[in-house]
C-alpha cells in the first residue's frame, strides 16, 4: 500500500470539480505511488457510487470540533474548515497527507514530490499568497489625506475569534498563508498546535476561514516548524492572472523566469459578470501567452 495521499473534499456542487482534480492527479504516471482520499461533505449517492471507482477511499466528513447550528445553518460543506486539521484521524493508514482543494488541479507533478518533501521531519509544507505581481497586500482606509487606517482580515477574524491583541498583531502584515495546499506528517506536532487553535477560533468566530485563520496564528505566533514553497506550488490565479505557453502548452508564471504552474488553484473564483468560471466550465477570460498572443481560455483542468 502506498504510503502518501492526496486528501480533497467536495460537495455534490463542486463534483465536476473534484473530478477534473483527480483526473489531473492521473494523469500523471507518478500518482500510482500515492493514494488518493476524499471526504464527502454532501456527494449524492450516485456520485460517490463513480467516486468509488477512481479513489483509494471515501469517508464522511464530520464536525470533528462541535460547531453550534446556527453558525453552519446545514452548509456540510463547512465542514471542510474543520475536518482537514484531523487527517490522520479519517485516513490513518497513510504517513503523509497532502491537501488539496477541489478547486484546484495538478498540472506538473514535482510540485507534488516537493510537497511531501517539504514536510520531512514534522514539518508543515506551505504556501504563502504572496509573490511577484502582487499589488495590494491590506487595503487602506485613507484619513484627511495622511493617516492611514489598515484593514487587515487576518487581523479582525483574530480579534472576533477571541485572540489577544499581541496574537491579532502578529498576523495582522504577515504574508498570508491560503490553507488550500498543504502537507503533513501522520506524527508531526502540527496537528495539535492547529487544532487547539481552531477550537479556538471557532469557540467565537465565524466557521469559514476559521482553519486559515488557525494555521495562520499556529505558523505566525505558534511558532510551528514550517517549510515554505514557491508560489506556483499553489497558483491562486484570481490574485494574479497566470500566462500561457502555447509551445509547451503549459500555464506558467506571468514574470520571469516563468515556472511552470504546478497547482492551478481557483480559490474566491475567476468571474465574468456574475457567473464563476468553477461552476461553468464554458467561461473564458482573455489571458497573455508567453508568444505575445492574447488568448481566450478557461483556466480549468482539461485532459490531454
Amino acid at each position: 500500500m502506498n504510503s502518501n495521499a492526496i486528501v480533497t473534499l467536495a460537495d455534490s456542487n463542486y463534483f465536476e470539480l473534484l473530478q477534473e482534480l483527480i483526473d489531473s492527479i492521473k494523469a500523471h504516471e507518478q500518482s500510482k505511488t500515492v493514494s488518493i482520499c476524499v471526504l464527502d461533505a454532501g456527494l449524492t449517492a450516485e456520485q460517490s457510487t463513480i467516486l468509488k471507482q477512481k479513489v483509494h477511499s471515501i469517508k464522511k466528513a464530520e464536525w470533528d470540533i462541535e460547531v453550534p447550528g446556527y453558525k453552519v445553518a446545514g452548509k456540510e460543506w463547512l465542514k471542510s474548515q474543520v475536518s482537514r486539521a484531523f487527517l490522520p484521524k479519517y485516513f490513518p493508514e497513510f504517513n503523509k497527507y497532502l491537501w488539496i482543494d477541489c478547486d484546484a488541479w495538478v498540472s506538473d507533478w514535482s510540485t507534488v514530490e516537493m510537497y511531501f518533501e517539504a514536510c520531512k521531519n514534522g514539518k508543515l509544507g506551505i504556501t504563502q499568497s504572496v509573490g511577484q505581481g502582487y499589488r495590494v497586500l491590506s487595503k487602506v482606509n485613507w484619513l484627511f489625506g495622511k493617516l492611514a487606517l489598515i484593514k487587515s482580515q487576518n487581523y479582525k477574524h483574530a480579534k472576533k475569534s477571541g485572540f489577544s491583541e499581541s496574537t491579532a498583531r502578529k498576523i495582522a502584515f504577515a504574508p498570508h498563508i491560503n490553507i488550500g495546499v498543504f502537507s503533513l506528517e501522520k506524527n508531526s506536532s502540527c496537528w495539535k498546535v492547529w487544532q487547539d487553535l481552531l477550537k479556538k477560533a471557532l469557540s467565537s468566530g465565524k466557521v469559514f476561514g476559521s482553519e486559515g485563520l488557525a494555521m495562520n496564528i499556529a505558523v505566525y505566533d505558534s511558532n510551528v516548524d514550517v517549510e515554505f514553497l514557491p508560489l506556483y506550488c499553489n497558483w491562486i490565479a484570481s490574485n494574479v492572472l497566470p500566462k500561457y505557453d502555447q509551445d509547451n502548452d503549459t500555464f506558467v508564471e506571468p514574470y520571469l523566469p516563468h515556472n511552470k504552474i504546478g497547482i492551478m488553484h481557483l480559490a474566491a473564483g475567476i468571474w465574468v459578470g456574475k457567473n464563476d468560471m468553477r461552476l461553468n466550465k464554458n467561461i473564458k477570460i482573455k489571458i497573455k501567452t508567453l508568444q505575445g498572443k492574447d488568448i481566450d481560455k478557461s483556466l480549468r483542468y482539461e485532459s490531454s
